[in-house]
């Protein structure tokens, strides 16, 4: 880590919420969303030229198969903390996929979709996935809350297939949500996973009510309802806030940065918030500080960059909450990359716990009701 990210980690951590005790929160994303069907359509779209060397997304990112769940649960129990509790991962879920067949017959004119538990289904490796979510939750090493209904930019990505555009029908037709364009890697019409960016107020219409169904349809299949939402590539906006209230959402997950919509502007506004913030509804904003992405960043010392990131925390009084992408823990579609970095989570999680004995491992809504009684604070 740079002199100058060391100055940006120790800023991000000075404004906010503050207490003694060692809260560990883990934060992993993306998990009931498709993402490489299987290990054959990534060959062919490799040997075509379509999966750039650098979209570390298609080459591991799955739905977890029934290893990968029990393998990560396996680690995660490993270690207790002060309270002989075991790590838990908060499971940021997205509850529907695009239902290919159905947007298709209707000439890429309707979006619908299917529950991401339908899905898992039709994966050769997944017949016991959601069964296995379950047990994660009894044996608390894994707790889902909300992370949208979809996990594309439905409106986006529909035009995009009905102007024929290449890249989106290719994906299209090998049951994927979209390919890197690198000619056009900034432009925001080559985003489909930002499901709630938006343009017009159409479009905003449509994020909002797919929040709502999303929110319902996550109380359906888990039987509580979610505290906690992170919006897909951190881009949301106030209405998108105030809508999540009115469903009982009080803790907003996120990192630094968030990405606001305006309608007539072309570029998304940044909006800084730190840990503890509330908005205008009292909902309180939950800040990544440390990241553990072993898939994304090839370092051969990515353990102790995290425990640094801890360490900064942990000395401003902050806790730690880790973002952690689902892709690190597939092996369905790379074997290796799930047993790699199963051995670093291993080894942080362990060395965490010798370094800070004290340590409690804490999902996200856990941390925001802690903020909310306002146990310590200090802005």
């Amino acid at each position: 880590m740079g002199f100058v990210n060391v100055i940006k980690q120790n800023l991000i951590n000075i404004p906010g919420w503050r207490t003694n005790r060692k809260i560990v929160v883990i934060e992993s994303d993306d998990w009931g969303s498709i993402r490489m069907p299987s290990k054959e359509i990534l060959s062919k779209l490799e040997k075509k030229g379509y999966i750039p060397k650098n979209d570390k997304y298609n080459r591991f990112d799955s739905l977890a198969s029934g290893d990968d769940l029990t393998n990560l649960f396996e680690v995660l129990d490993s270690v207790k903390d002060k309270n002989n509790n075991p790590a838990i991962l908060t499971a940021n879920t997205i509850v529907a996929n695009p239902d290919f067949k159905k947007i298709e017959d209707s000439g890429f004119k309707e979006y619908y979709y299917e529950l991401f538990t339908d899905t898992l289904k039709n994966y050769p490796e997944h017949s016991n996935s959601f069964s296995l979510w379950k047990k994660g939750i009894e044996e608390s090493v894994f707790y889902p809350q909300f992370h949208g209904r979809d996990h594309v930019n439905v409106n986006y990505w529909l035009k995009k297939l009905n102007d024929n555009d290449k890249l989106a029908t290719i994906a299209f037709k090998n049951k994927l949500l979209g390919l890197r364009d690198l000619k056009n890697v900034n432009s925001r019409e080559y985003y489909y996973m930002r499901a709630l960016d938006y343009r017009d107020k159409y479009d905003l219409e449509f994020k909002i009510n797919s929040i709502k169904e999303g929110l319902q349809i996550f109380n359906s299949i888990f039987g509580y309802n979610s505290s906690s939402f992170i919006a897909p590539s951190y881009v949301w906006d106030d209405k998108i806030e105030m809508v999540l209230k009115e469903n009982n959402v009080n803790y907003i997950q996120g990192i630094r940065y968030q990405k606001k919509p305006i309608i007539g502007r072309e570029k998304l506004k940044n909006t800084i918030h730190y840990l503890g913030k509330k908005n205008m509804h009292k909902q309180i904003y939950l800040i990544r500080n440390a990241f553990f992405e072993p898939s994304l960043v090839k370092s051969n010392h990515i353990v102790e960059e995290t425990l640094r990131r801890i360490e900064i925390a942990f000395k401003w009084k902050k806790p730690a909450i880790i973002g952690s992408h689902r892709l690190n823990y597939i092996g369905f579609i790379n074997k290796n990359n799930r047993d790699t970095n199963l051995i670093l989570l291993k080894t942080l999680l362990k060395r965490l716990i010798k370094k800070w004995p004290e340590i409690e491992f804490m999902t996200s809504d856990e941390l925001g009701k802690l903020i909310d009684n306002n146990e310590t604070s200090n802005t």
